[in-house]
């Protein structure tokens, strides 16, 4: 249901900003999102660095230097001067560490998958705010309108109060009630433009740039089930912040298997190429090589891993709660949100009658008091409840809007990909797959 109250004080061209170019332009410039997508290509890395434990390390050496002898030896007198150097390639390889690097990589990957939950639910609150800032903004707009239509509606109503009052037909209260209400009016006007001021922050914030030519909101109700139970079934299986609490669960059970491979033997083989020269007498080059295989067997550690393995399990154990902490969340957020929505239906059309009923009234009640049978304080306070309609259906428009957005955004579900935003969904696993088996390099992908 399109925000029809909203559309002729904010849509002043047909290139108006959308609801839904307004949650493009916060998906691709809101700082906290974008820093999220940096905290998880960094978390990338950790991938890497695991996998880091399969692959030699290599490392060369090198060396000059002058040596010089005087003395005898053997009756014989020494005067010599060497320049003794070489050349040296290292390399080392493990072959067994207890399954530590396996385990490593699988804690890294769980960490991965586990920040792209983070990021989709960042994603999700992200867009949340967007559409909250761009219907706050509209309501509010709406009510400064509303407030400045009625300060019209007043000012006239005292013009012709004293008019009336000179000619002897009103007394001097009902100037008087007229002058109040007016200064009211005024009041009213200029708390709803510091409150539309505070929303324009808050838009800024969120989306990036400042509101121009909103136009009117519309629910996202394709994107909400037709019932509770489904909404909750759907919920509890894809929210990312109950998949990344499964996914902490599992990075802290291959923690501790991590540790745990610290106690089994470790074996590895290392290989040494060397070239010398002028070692000992000058014209001296000697080239040797060597491979040497390695087996460690723990025996007592002081009983440090012991207690990590320990620690890391009732971690693991932890990790497992707190998952089932998120889902209660998670549900509740839902079955609150679902009743938001609910509500908020209601409102809509309950507010709608009740403008419907004020208008009638307000006219009514005009004609009684040029009859003489309605006080001025009856027409104030019969316009005051129009006013007041006006504004609570405004307010009950832009919760339909939002309420429908927060079912979606507890469902986990208010993404760009689904809600069909106007941009190109950030591809979180393009990065992965260009850092995740990468042997060498110091620049990142986008060539920093």
């Amino acid at each position: 249901m399109a925000l029809a109250t909203f559309a002729a004080s904010s849509v002043g061209s047909l290139r108006a900003e959308t609801l839904e170019g307004s949650l493009g332009r916060a998906y691709r410039a809101n700082p906290e999102l974008n820093a999220t997508r940096a905290g998880l290509r960094a978390t990338d890395e950790e991938v890497a660095l695991a996998r880091a434990g399969y692959r030699p390390t290599v490392a060369a050496d090198a060396d000059i230097g002058v040596q010089n002898v005087q003395g005898t030896a053997g009756g014989e007198r020494l005067a010599r001067t060497s320049f003794p150097r070489g050349l040296g390639l290292t390399v080392e390889q493990t072959l067994f560490n207890g399954f530590q690097t396996d385990n490593d990589t699988r804690r890294a990957e769980s960490n991965v998958l586990g920040q792209r939950e983070a990021l989709r639910s960042t994603e999700n609150t992200i867009l949340f705010n967007a559409a909250q800032a761009y219907m706050d903004v509209l309501r509010d707009t709406a009510t400064v309108e509303l407030n400045r239509n009625n300060i019209a509606v007043l000012e006239e109503q005292r013009r012709q109060t004293t008019l009336r009052f000179r000619l002897g037909e009103l007394t001097r209260t009902d100037a008087a009630q007229a002058d109040a209400r007016l200064a009211g009016a005024r009041s009213q006007l200029s708390a709803a433009e510091a409150q539309l001021r505070a929303r324009t922050g808050v838009f800024r914030q969120v989306i990036g740039v400042d509101p121009r030519r909103l136009a009117p909101g519309r629910p996202l109700d394709h994107l909400v089930p037709p019932r509770l139970d489904l909404a909750l079934g759907i919920g509890l299986a894809e929210h990312p912040r109950i998949l990344a609490a499964l996914h902490a669960v599992d990075a802290a059970e291959a923690q501790a298997k991590v540790f745990e491979g610290r106690l089994y033997p470790r074996a590895g083989a290392s290989g040494v190429v060397q070239r010398r020269r002028d070692e000992e007498e000058p014209g001296d080059d000697v080239l040797a090589a060597g491979l040497v295989g390695q087996v460690t067997i723990p025996v007592y550690e002081g009983g440090q891993v012991y207690a990590q393995v320990r620690q890391a399990k009732e971690q693991a154990g932890q990790a497992r709660i707190e998952a089932e902490q998120v889902r209660d969340a998670v549900r509740a957020g839902i079955v609150a949100a679902w009743a938001q929505l609910e509500a908020s239906k209601a409102q809509v059309a309950a507010s709608q009658a009740q403008v419907q009923a004020n208008e009638v009234a307000l006219a009514g009640v005009r004609d009684e008091a040029r009859a003489g049978q309605r006080t001025t304080l009856d027409v104030l306070n019969a316009q005051q409840e129009l006013l007041n309609a006006r504004v609570g259906l405004v307010v009950a428009q832009r919760d339909r809007v939002v309420f429908s957005y927060g079912v979606v955004q507890a469902l986990g579900r208010l993404t760009a990909r689904l809600a069909e935003l106007p941009v190109v969904p950030y591809g979180a696993k393009a990065h992965y797959d260009q850092v995740e088996d990468l042997w060498a390099g110091l620049r990142t992908p986008d060539g920093r």
